[in-house]
């Protein structure tokens, strides 16, 4: 069933909302207006703990790195990509729901929901070297080789200094003029923000300048390509990108496979 976030999205973009059984793996029609669609093809499937409530994902010296929520089991950890192999892993107390992470030169940092603290990480050795304090809720972490970007699941990105978290300027986000919240996952790819957009099959390609959408991706149906069976899933939540290779990598809470998926273009009708 279509939750009314996803209506609402599709509604503004143009959208028809498809059910998760609808596979998209052709191209999806021409763009409407500013905002251009854009469907997916699976190029491989990786394993993926089904057991990971996923919040956070980046890509990076061929490894790839997760973080995850719930109280009790939010951990940041380093996986090896092609057998889903735990190579290290810092497990935060159980007070703490984790959140997005990102890296910062020979760092990581990792947020946390409702506490306003961020971990900072080695991200050689996983050690703790302190943290960092913000207001609100943390939800998704990014940057773009100058500064962190954040969301807190509103219609605003902050922009952050690394070195002690402070505001640097906010982005209001739109999409055709209207608002746009629930903004989760980030990932920094070619100069421009990827987002998941909670609760939905929707990533979003945000300008980091003016905030506006100019991409939606339709992930629909994509987890009916995984290998196995499907138990407790939640939603689609997870970006990381390969800069080097250009691989574009998603996966979602509890699920049981990370996708490597390739954007089909929107073609003329």
């Amino acid at each position: 069933m279509l939750d009314l976030k996803t209506l609402a999205l599709a509604a503004v973009v143009g959208l028809s909302p498809l059910s998760t059984a609808q596979a998209q793996a052709v191209a999806p029609p021409v763009e409407v207006a500013d905002v251009t669609r854009y469907g997916y093809r699976v190029v491989k499937i990786y394993p993926h703990d089904p057991k990971a409530f996923t919040e956070g994902l980046f890509f990076l010296d061929d490894a790839l790195y997760e973080s995850t929520g719930m109280n009790g089991e939010s951990v940041i950890r380093k996986v090896d990509l092609d057998t889903g192999k735990v190579e290290r892993q810092f497990d935060m107390a159980p007070e703490y729901f984790g959140e997005g992470i990102a890296p910062w030169k020979d760092r990581i940092i990792g947020l946390t929901w409702k506490h306003g603290k961020a971990f900072v990480l080695d991200r050689h050795s996983f050690r703790s070297e302190g943290n960092l304090s913000y207001t609100g809720e943390g939800w998704g972490l990014t940057h773009d080789n100058q500064n962190l970007i954040m969301s807190d699941g509103t219609d605003r990105l902050r922009i952050l200094d690394p070195d002690n978290f402070n505001v640097v300027r906010e982005v209001p986000v739109t999409i055709r003029g209207k608002s746009l919240d629930y903004i989760n996952e980030l990932e920094w790819i070619d100069g421009a923000i990827y987002a998941n957009i909670w609760q939905t099959d929707y990533i979003v390609r945000i300008d980091p300048q003016s905030g506006v959408v100019t991409g939606v991706i339709d992930l629909s149906g994509l987890l009916s390509y995984a290998p196995r069976p499907v138990g407790n899933v939640d939603v689609l939540n997870g970006i990381a990108y390969d800069p080097r290779r250009k691989r574009l990598f998603v996966t979602g809470k509890y699920w049981p496979a990370l996708f490597e998926i390739e954007l089909v273009a929107p073609t003329a009708q």
